[in-house]
């Protein structure tokens, strides 16, 4: 239930309350359309699968895939930067990113231009790394000329069945792929609501389990073609009060979302498991303290491992270009409050940011506000021998 009846957030005093005291959670996009420069929680016993504010995720990570020991190292190994062109690719690859996101206003050359395109970063920077976008058909199908044009998510459910839906989602990823990029920012598993604009045709369905059905038979194309899916933007924008690209939005009250906006995810996890999930800036009345952003709420996460039996991957959406967020904290702040509450990796679509985001998580390990066996576990479920090559 939510503990203060104030209508305003500020993100930044939640995130101060999440790094000072809500570190016992454990260890655990969308870009927008122009660039721009604890309290424990608690969930109310009477909800349906209240969340226990003493259980944790584990965070052992597994021995199997080597993880970076160097605290800068492995601070920079954890996060998602935009990348505009091969030049800034290229020095923030050299810096150690996991991985670059491709915002819409990047030089399309980046896609495009033999020997100083993706595929040849590849061989400039001579290690795996995530390349990622967000490519759903429809309106948000970034570089279209390039990457081509492919039916709104409303409309392949309404015109094909789900197996037609799984060889788009192929078809997609065989382009994506051929182009360098491993990691799309696709299905939404948002349940339309009919009244806000941000989701509309980008949801598969106004009913639950159809959106998640047809969700997964997009991912499932995805990775044929080897590239991952990621499922978003949980825990559902379909209901909320507003646009999180814009301002604070709000949805349901947390028992209400269990049979409706959860489905599709749940329908969705099982029948594509090597998806990964983004974490949205949703504020969920009766999670955790009820004001908080999913994105640095640690909640949201403990409900998405424990409740959705979720353990791989979460990157959050966009901390930099989306009000939720950057209205109240600076991209440096906002990531270190992620990673604190469960995120693995972090994204952003503003620029000039990675170097000062990278100081301030090696300064949070440092202090003890992250922990190495955290980053590493998060490292493990990045990598985790599922990332295509």
């Amino acid at each position: 239930m939510e503990l203060s009846p104030s209508p305003m957030f500020s993100a930044r005093t939640a995130a101060a309350a999440v790094l000072t005291l809500g570190l016992g959670f454990g260890l655990a996009s969308c870009d927008s359309e122009q660039p721009e420069s604890a309290q424990e929680p608690a969930a109310s016993s009477s909800a349906p699968g209240a969340v226990s504010a003493s259980a944790a995720p584990s965070t052992t990570p597994s021995e199997e895939v080597p993880v970076p020991v160097d605290r800068r190292q492995l601070a920079a190994s954890v996060l998602m930067p935009p990348a505009v062109n091969y030049d800034d690719a290229l020095a923030i690859l050299q810096a150690g990113a996991g991985g670059i996101f491709i915002p819409s206003w990047a030089d399309p050359a980046l896609l495009s231009e033999p020997g100083r395109d993706i595929n040849a970063l590849r061989a400039a920077v001579g290690r795996d790394f995530q390349v990622s976008i967000d490519f759903e058909g429809g309106r948000v199908q970034r570089f279209s000329e390039i990457l081509g044009e492919h039916p709104a998510p409303a409309q392949m459910a309404a015109e094909h069945s789900p197996e037609e839906v799984e060889q788009m989602g192929a078809e997609i990823g065989r382009v994506l792929k051929e182009h360098g990029i491993n990691v799309d920012f696709a299905p939404v598993l948002d349940v339309d609501g009919g009244e806000l604009e941000v989701v509309g045709d980008r949801s598969f369905s106004t009913d639950p389990k159809q959106a998640g059905e047809y969700g997964a038979a997009f991912a499932r194309g995805l990775e044929s073609a080897g590239v991952k899916a990621v499922f978003k933007h949980f825990p559902g924008h379909g209901r909320a009060s507003g646009d999180t690209h814009l301002g604070e939005a709000v949805t349901p009250p947390l028992e209400e979302l269990y049979g409706h906006e959860f489905v599709p995810f749940q329908e969705a996890i099982p029948a594509a498991p090597a998806a990964g999930l983004m974490m949205g800036h949703l504020v969920v009345p009766g999670l955790g303290d009820g004001q908080t952003p999913a994105s640095i709420n640690p909640a949201a996460y403990q409900l998405a491992r424990e409740q959705l039996h979720y353990g791989g991957p979460i990157y959050t959406d966009d901390i930099g270009g989306m009000a939720s967020i950057a209205d109240t904290m600076n991209v440096p702040q906002a990531v270190v409050a992620a990673l604190a509450s469960g995120a693995d990796m972090p994204l952003w679509s503003t620029d000039a940011e990675f170097p000062a985001a990278v100081d301030a998580v090696a300064a949070a390990l440092d202090d003890g506000t992250l922990t190495d066996v955290q980053l590493q576990a998060s490292a493990q479920r990045l990598t985790g021998g599922k990332l295509p090559e």
